[in-house]
C-alpha cells in the first residue's frame, strides 16, 4: 500500500539513502532539510527511478515551520503516516571546552526537532489508524568522548521513542529507533577533519574495530528503516536496533 513518508535531514547521507529506499518501497516521499534547494539531488534520484517525491525546506526546531511543512506535504502528497527523524548536527568538543551554544544547538535539532515533527504528524497517523515513526539514535548514546551533547541527545531519542510507542500504540502507530555505529557520511568526515586525521585512514581504523570488518554505509541504515516502516513490522514497537556491525561494549 502506498503511504506518504517524511524523512528529515534527507538532502544527503543516511537521510537521502532512507528517502530513496522508502520511495523504492512504493511510498511517496517528502525530502525535508533545512535548505529546500539542497534536497534537489535526492528528489531527482527518486523521480528518475520512477518514484514520487517533493523537496521541503524547514527548520525542524521551528514549530511554525514544521507545521507549515507538514500541512504542505499533506496537501501535495497525501496525509503523512511514515516519519523518519534523521535531522541532526554535531558540535563535538570535550566537556571543558563545550559552550552552552554547542550544547543547546545539538539538543535542539535532535530532540526538539523530533518532538515537533512527531507532534505535527501524529494527528495524520491517528486519523489513519496506522503509522510508523523511526527515530535515529546512535551508538554514541552509550557514551562517546568529546560528544557529551550528542550522546545526551541520542540517548534522549531512545527514551522519547519508547514513550511514543506507549502513547501511540493503541492507534496503530509503532515507534522504533535505529542506533547506527560508524557510518561513512559527511558527518563522520567532519569528525575526521576535527581531529586532524585523513578520512580514508579514519575509516580504515574504524573498520578494524568493527566485528564484520567494514564501516557502515547509509544504505545499511536505510534497510533497517525500511523494515521498521513495513506492514510486517506492526508488532515491533519501542525498540532500539543497533546497526553497528557488531555489539558495542
Amino acid at each position: 500500500m502506498t503511504r506518504t513518508a517524511i524523512v528529515t535531514g534527507a538532502a544527503r547521507g543516511i537521510g537521502a539513502a532512507t528517502a530513496k529506499r522508502l520511495a523504492s518501497d512504493g511510498h511517496a516521499v517528502a525530502v525535508l532539510d533545512l535548505d529546500e534547494a539542497s534536497c534537489a539531488d535526492t528528489v531527482a534520484a527518486i523521480e528518475d527511478a520512477g518514484g514520487r517525491a517533493i523537496a521541503v525546506g524547514a527548520d525542524v526546531a521551528d514549530a511554525a515551520a514544521v507545521q507549515s511543512a507538514v500541512d504542505r506535504i499533506a496537501a501535495e502528497l497525501g496525509a503523512p503516516t511514515i516519519l523518519v527523524n534523521n535531522a541532526g548536527i554535531i558540535r563535538d568538543n570535550l566537556l571543558f571546552k563545550m559552550t552552552e551554544d554547542d550544547w543547546d544547538a545539538v539538543l535542539t535539532v535532535h530532540l526538539r526537532g523530533a518532538f515537533l515533527m512527531c507532534r505535527a504528524v501524529q494527528k495524520h497517523q491517528v486519523d489513519a489508524g496506522w503509522g510508523r515513526v523511526v527515530n535515529l539514535s546512535s551508538t554514541s548514546a552509550l557514551g562517546n568522548r568529546g560528544q557529551a551533547n550528542y550522546a545526551a541527545a541520542k540517548a534522549g531519542m531512545q527514551g522519547f521513542t519508547k514513550t511514543l510507542a506507549l502513547e501511540l500504540g493503541r492507534y496503530g502507530v509503532t515507534a522504533n529507533a535505529i542506533a547506527p555505529g560508524f557510518i561513512v557520511t559527511d558527518m563522520t568526515r567532519a569528525t575526521a577533519e576535527r581531529i586532524g586525521v585523513g578520512f580514508d585512514d579514519f575509516v580504515a581504523h574504524a573498520a578494524k574495530e568493527i566485528p564484520v570488518g567494514r564501516a557502515g554505509e547509509p544504505d545499511d541504515i536505510a534497510a533497517a528503516a525500511s523494515f521498521f516502516c513495513s506492514e510486517e513490522a506492526g508488532f515491533i514497537s519501542g525498540q532500539v536496533l543497533y546497526v553497528a556491525g557488531g555489539p558495542r561494549a
